[in-house]
């Protein structure tokens, strides 16, 4: 097996000349590399190289404008997670409410098997998830202030407490196995049809993992597609094959799924932050042209047209 050997800056800077970068400020460009580390530049070259075969930078690319999309790419999973984080907190509220509301507010209530789905293929999974829950309790009963206090004062941990130290992962899975009532209910407070909210928070769980691991964001795509919506037909997204060629598993998918999630002036405020950082990017790209991203993130040109459309049109859909 063929093993990577280090390379110091100096190297790493003659490896991008050799490919063709062009690098004006060979100090400058030593500072970055240290700061944000090699490999992970590295890995937004794609769209500037010639093709998949000839793997040398296009003429004229500049460390700079490889720099901006790895900026760009950054300022944009910010954004995205902030608001991630609206949603995750949103459901954990949601969830909680229903939960509590209808099975009590103690561990030795709202966590029994019977509160959930009676499938029989799902019981393994529901005692596994039960286990998992029960060990959040054990580890942070004691070192998370909010879980000591009730655990302290009142013997116990209410739902509405606990969720704050489930990961999102874990409380879509919880959505999976309730009883269909309770997904109605919880879905009914997005306006979404049950199965459509089963099929989004593992996606919306995927993209919050991402954000926060500091992944490259603008050319995922996810195993998961999600349906068609009224969004699809009213950005007039073209057809291939009778399939929607954008916004199905990619990143504008992900936006669909927070358009009908968020409140309407927090997706608003969230379309004017990111078409900031796509104006910035924009104006630092030369090689290569803004259209060229908005593809490979699955953007339509008229993207921003998505906050403009009324939610009722959906629930009315």
């Amino acid at each position: 097996m063929i093993q990577k050997q280090f390379k110091n800056l100096d190297e790493q800077v003659e490896i991008f000349k050799s490919k063709g970068l062009v690098i004006h400020d060979e100090r400058y460009a030593k500072q970055v590399l240290l700061r944000e580390n090699y490999f992970f530049l590295n890995g937004y070259r794609h769209l500037f190289l010639v093709s998949e075969t000839n793997r040398v930078f296009k003429p004229g690319t500049t460390f700079e404008e490889l720099y901006s999309l790895f900026l760009f790419d950054r300022s944009f999973r910010n954004i995205l997670f902030k608001y991630l984080l609206v949603i995750e907190n949103n459901l954990k509220s949601v969830t909680s409410y229903q939960l509590s509301k209808k099975y009590g507010y103690r561990e030795s209530d709202y966590l029994r098997p019977k509160n959930f789905t009676s499938a029989p293929e799902r019981q393994r999974q529901i005692q596994d998830l039960l286990k998992k829950m029960k060990r959040q309790i054990r580890i942070n009963g004691s070192q998370h202030s909010a879980t000591q206090h009730y655990q302290s004062n009142y013997g116990y941990i209410p739902l509405w407490i606990l969720v704050k130290v489930l990961s999102f992962g874990i409380v879509s899975e919880m959505y999976s196995i309730l009883k269909n009532e309770d997904k109605k209910e919880i879905a009914d407070a997005y306006h979404i049809d049950v199965d459509v909210l089963g099929n989004y928070l593992p996606m919306l769980a995927n993209y919050r993992n991402l954000c926060a691991h500091e992944d490259i964001l603008y050319e995922n795509r996810t195993q998961k597609i999600i349906d068609d919506t009224v969004y699809h037909q009213l950005l007039k997204i073209p057809k291939e094959d009778e399939e929607y060629t954008k916004g199905k598993n990619d990143l504008f998918a992900l936006i669909i799924i927070m358009k009908q999630m968020l409140t309407e002036e927090d997706f608003k405020n969230m379309t004017i932050e990111l078409d900031n950082v796509i104006q910035t990017l924009n104006y630092n790209l030369n090689v290569i042209k803004i259209d060229t991203v908005f593809d490979k993130m699955g953007f339509p040109l008229n993207w921003k047209e998505l906050a403009k459309i009324e939610r009722s049109v959906d629930e009315n859909a």
